[in-house]
Order: C-alpha cells, then sequence, then structure tokens
C-alpha cells in the first residue's frame, strides 16, 4: 500500500530469493478494494491488502490504466 514497503519486499526479500526486485505502481479501482481489510502485518507503515490467489483475474481486472515500474534491485 505504500513506496517504503514494497521496496523492502522488492529490496530485502526478491533479491535474496530470486536475484531481483521490483517496485510498481498502479491503480485500483475502489470499489473492488472495498471488498478487503487493510491488515498491519508489522510495524505502522507495514500494510497490505490479502487478495486471495483465487480472485487474482478479478483483481487484475480492476486495475486501471498501465502498471509502471518504478524500482529495480538486484
Amino acid at each position: 500500500m505504500n513506496e517504503d514497503y514494497a521496496v523492502r519486499i522488492a529490496r530485502d526479500w526478491n533479491v535474496k530469493a530470486s536475484g531481483v526486485g521490483y517496485v510498481t505502481r498502479f491503480r485500483v479501482r475502489r470499489e473492488h478494494l472495498d471488498q478487503y481489510e487493510v491488515q498491519q502485518v508489522g510495524g505502522e507503515t507495514i500494510l497490505e491488502y490479502w487478495i486471495p490467489a483465487g480472485r487474482l483475474e478479478e483483481f487484475n481486472d480492476a486495475i486501471v490504466g498501465t502498471i509502471e515500474v518504478v524500482r529495480t534491485f538486484r
């Protein structure tokens, strides 16, 4: 839900696991996100939506506009 947390995941987890991590930015229709509660999974800024894998196609359909890569870590 915020770039700071996305950077930490991409840099600290994804690079170790697969050699590269990306931070992306995109918009999702509010009425779709309103179906899910925000989960606080750590500190104050560590917030995320938990989208069930079985609903990923529905989530993708709710993306508005383009997906932008804003940071890359290797």
